[in-house]
């Protein structure tokens, strides 16, 4: 079995990932214990992991404690966009899985999924640090 290196970058990506992902799942489970259905419970661990992510990617992962408006006010537009088309997409998977897969196993096929782009626009282009390289 070959060694893979992961950047410190992506190691800090994924402990904060995980750990979002478990204050998600937490969400879920206490949305349906108070009656919510999957989407909704879905769509709520979805909103509420988000602003926690935001600022823990942002600031933690990529170093970026900028809060200029021209560095911010892009920043959350690129952002804003990313959300609205994960967010669009949890809720197609959310309708798609319903009756075949728990809410909380949804929830994780798309995260997985939509974590694996959102690191690479992350450190491409909505956090990139104008002293790195561009990367297309």
């Amino acid at each position: 079995m070959s060694n893979v290196k992961i950047s410190s970058r992506a190691r800090r990506y994924l402990v904060i990932g995980v750990s979002v992902y478990v204050f998600e799942i937490l969400v879920i489970q206490v949305a349906q214990a108070l009656g919510a259905g999957a989407v909704a419970a879905v769509g709520l661990s979805f909103w509420l992991g988000l602003g926690l992510s935001f600022v823990l990617q942002k600031t933690v992962t990529f170093g970026d404690t900028r809060l200029h408006h021209r560095v911010l006010v892009p920043q959350v537009g690129a952002f804003s966009l990313l959300v609205l088309f994960n967010f669009g997409f949890t809720l197609f998977m959310a309708w798609l899985l319903k009756n075949v897969l728990p809410a909380f196993v949804i929830r994780t096929l798309a995260l997985a999924i939509t974590t694996i782009w959102n690191f690479y626009l992350y450190k491409t282009r909505i956090f990139k640090n104008s002293d790195e390289p561009a990367v297309y």
